[in-house]
């Protein structure tokens, strides 16, 4: 099976090394802690610490402010890597990996502040839902962000929110900005009780009246600066799809391997065959392993695609922005119907709490609902093959 590390040039993988090495060893930390990460709905302290260590969370911090500036496929295939053994995991390292390519974003005193310790983390929530006042010297932040993954822990927030003031035209389009703030200035409200992805710590979060200096403002509308290296020409939005969907790919290809270990040892009630012996398992998997191949091709076409015309410093164009959004929602809605087949396959023993079949299936089918991989997003492609207009800022 096609791995996304062979998008990469001989250059990029070189040196590498050790960053993917630790996204394995993490891997294994975090299979190992799934069951404490569900219980206490956020990341377990040493998982935490072992992502932060191996710069899985600031996987795209630029080299000159320590970083390991990892091109988007190698980041893309560490979190698919983590997810594979507990899908929080994986998408806690996709949150924080798509947050860090704001450092190029940023000013560069302020990417300095928020990302210049090689142990600091940021999560990023970047829907404009708080509202942002001019005063000298920065802005006065009021507001609620939802769906904060990994705010736990998290050193800083990145949060988007709408430029407002006394001078603002009627009518006229809203100024969005993204903040940095530090989460010691803000308040986490306990309100990530869901059926799935429970150890993202996905809480709400709230500022009141928090002053953030210029420097640590930035526009993602206005995009990278214009002497960004590769990394950061590759389209944000898309990227921030890409992420989410490795997430659900790392955790459908842990759902079919949690299933083989099963059906090699589970005999169904009445049956002398154990359930890999029986014909019916052995079609679904095939299925399940075609279906999974198959959209993981289409993704790392797209990818590829995209990550050569970024590289090459060309045009990223309309065509390859949507072709990384139909990719991506492809791949999360398949990876969430592989893993549906996985957990009825598992039967009885699939529906107990210790069962990881049980959390990946609730894990999946929480990752579909997510803005950025959900139905809709099927819209802007069909619409875009019918030759009719499409917002090309979302993409």
């Amino acid at each position: 099976m096609p791995h996304l590390s062979d998008t990469t040039t001989d250059d990029e993988r070189a040196g590498r090394t050790e960053f993917h090495a630790a996204a394995r060893h993490c891997a294994d930390l975090a299979r190992a802690l799934a069951p404490a990460t569900e219980e206490r709905r956020s990341l377990p302290g040493e998982l935490a610490d072992a992502l932060t260590a191996g710069g899985l969370f600031r996987a795209g911090v630029p080299e000159s402010l320590g970083g390991p500036e990892i091109p988007p496929p190698g980041i893309l295939r560490a979190a698919e890597t983590v997810a594979r053994a507990d899908a929080s995991a994986g998408w806690c390292v996709a949150i924080a990996a798509s947050t860090s390519l704001l450092s190029a974003y940023l000013p560069a005193e302020g990417a300095a502040e928020v990302f210049g310790d090689p142990r600091s983390v940021a999560a990023g929530v970047w829907a404009p839902t708080a509202r942002a006042l001019p005063v000298d010297g920065g802005v006065r932040v009021t507001g609620r962000w939802a769906y904060c993954s990994g705010v736990t822990h998290a050193d800083w927030l990145i949060a988007g929110c709408v430029l407002a003031g006394p001078d603002a035209a009627e009518g006229a389009a809203p100024v969005l900005r993204v903040v940095a703030m530090p989460t010691a200035e803000l308040e986490i409200l306990d309100t990530w009780r869901t059926s799935g992805l429970r150890g993202t710590g996905s809480h709400d979060v709230v500022a009141d009246d928090v002053f953030v200096p210029a420097h640590r403002l930035a526009s993602l509308v206005d995009g990278p600066p214009a002497d960004a290296t590769a990394p950061y020409r590759f389209p944000l939005l898309g990227f921030f799809a890409l992420s989410v969907a490795a997430a659900a790919l790392g955790n459908a290809r842990g759902a079919v391997d949690d299933l083989l270990t099963l059906a090699s040892a589970r005999r169904p009630s009445g049956s002398e065959r154990t359930l890999a012996e029986r014909t019916a398992t052995q079609a679904a998997v095939a299925r399940a392993e075609a279906a999974l191949r198959a959209a993981r091709l289409l993704y790392d076409d797209a990818v590829a695609r995209a990550w050569r015309a970024a590289r090459d410093a060309a045009p990223v164009t309309t065509d390859l922005r949507v072709d990384l959004r139909l990719a991506a929602t492809h791949a999360a809605r398949t990876a969430a119907e592989v893993t549906a087949a996985m957990y009825e396959l598992g039967g009885g023993a699939a529906i107990h709490e210790d069962s990881p079949l049980q959390r990946r299936f609730r894990d999946a089918h929480t990752v579909t609902a997510h803005i950025q991989v959900n139905a809709a997003t099927y819209e802007v492609t069909g619409r875009h093959l019918l030759g009719l207009p499409i917002d090309t800022a979302r993409l």
